[in-house]
């Protein structure tokens, strides 16, 4: 399988299954326990049924949004996610350069593999920092004022993270930063040796948000260590208040899941939330990011942008979640299979894949913007 024969997630996803050792794909593709709020993610879409209006005079259609006060040609951006270093050597770089191309947003995570400095110089994009809540918190004073002073745009406080979740597939492998793999570990990398070289004649892996705080070499800690010993779980509304307070700027909650949590978010000064259970990768049995999605629009839609992310797959996902109120929706596999498998030419396509969904399936609803669609588009089962 070539790039040109990938037409949509699950193309690419096999691409980068056959491309990345098996630790590395099952560290992008796992998710927590059974896996099974991984999978209702996006069998929750099927739940939902567009209704489409004819005869809208649809020639020309406007993607465009304006979400946490920037306007994106695109409403779907690439979230932060980890690690991508791991994924293409390009990691970031490649995404970043793919993101500027189709005028949408990304941003960097706490574990992110490219410096927020060397995003934020390079491209004009609006640039989201991911951030982790430390028990030690000069440390998130320091990162905040970092992030501050390259010029990103946006910080997005991840928190439904705050112990790491049971990634059954990556304990079978071994699959830690540093690595410690196990004998069949060692020879699923063994097996993929183009990926392999490529890891070698590149630049060193690096984890530079973290590596002045954290380290990370010599088996010091691994991925899952530090979310089990830096993380605070004693973190609490009282600490994002003050944190709000001092970003001073457009702060975004991500792993919202209930509508008591969005009105809080709402009160201590957030200008966004992201619905989100982070993929299916920490609590498994949660709700479906799309089922609850409708519940907190109605409950702070009218105060705070709502986003959302978790199983969106095709542009009639986009559309649906759209329609009942989100502002933009996040994806995060769906690029990182892409980069995987072709680095930045993988990412371009999927994007490209995606607006042209969303631009067929806006002119198949008879709806020229995105603001022209709503709940009476859909019906549910």
């Amino acid at each position: 399988m070539h790039l040109h024969q990938c037409f949509n997630f699950h193309d690419f996803r096999e691409l980068a299954r056959r491309r990345l050792p098996r630790p590395i794909f099952n560290y992008i593709d796992g998710a927590a326990d059974d896996e099974t709020t991984y999978r209702r993610n996006t069998r929750a879409f099927e739940d939902c049924d567009l209704v489409p209006n004819i005869l809208g005079g649809v020639e020309h259609v406007d993607l465009s949004v304006s979400v946490l006060g920037q306007k994106l040609a695109l409403p779907v951006y690439c979230s932060p996610t980890a690690l991508q270093r791991l994924f293409h050597y390009d990691g970031e770089r490649a995404v970043a350069q793919a993101v500027e191309q189709f005028g949408t947003m990304f941003g960097i995570s706490s574990l992110g593999t490219v410096s927020l400095e060397e995003i934020a110089s390079r491209y004009t994009f609006p640039q989201i920092y991911q951030f982790y809540f430390h028990k030690d918190r000069g440390l998130n004073r320091a990162m905040l004022e970092r992030a501050k002073g390259a010029g990103v745009k946006i910080l997005m406080l991840t928190v439904d993270s705050i112990t790491g979740g049971n990634r059954e597939r990556d304990l079978r492998t071994g699959f830690t930063i540093p690595f410690r793999l196990n004998l069949q570990g060692m020879i699923d990398f063994a097996i993929r040796p183009k990926w392999a070289i490529d890891y070698v004649t590149h630049e060193p892996f690096r984890l530079p948000q973290l590596e002045q705080h954290v380290k990370m070499a010599a088996g010091a800690t691994s991925i899952g260590d530090y979310f089990t010993n830096m993380l605070d779980p004693s973190m609490n509304w009282e600490d994002v208040a003050e944190m709000v307070k001092q970003w001073d700027g457009i702060f975004c909650l991500k792993g919202v899941m209930s509508a008591g949590d969005a009105r809080k978010a709402v009160d201590i000064g957030c200008s966004g939330i992201v619905v989100s259970n982070h993929g299916g990768r920490q609590l498994d049995g949660s709700r479906s990011s799309f089922d609850q999605l409708q519940e907190i629009v109605d409950a702070v839609g009218d105060r705070i942008d709502v986003l959302m992310d978790g199983g969106v797959h095709r542009g009639t996902h986009v559309l649906k979640a759209l329609s009942l109120g989100a502002k933009a929706v996040g994806v995060g596999r769906y690029y990182l299979f892409p980069l995987a498998a072709a680095g930045r030419a993988g990412v371009e396509r999927a994007l490209g894949l995606m607006r042209a969904e969303l631009e067929r399936d806006m002119r198949l609803m008879g709806c020229t913007s995105i603001q022209q669609l709503s709940r009476a588009n859909l019906r549910f089962r």
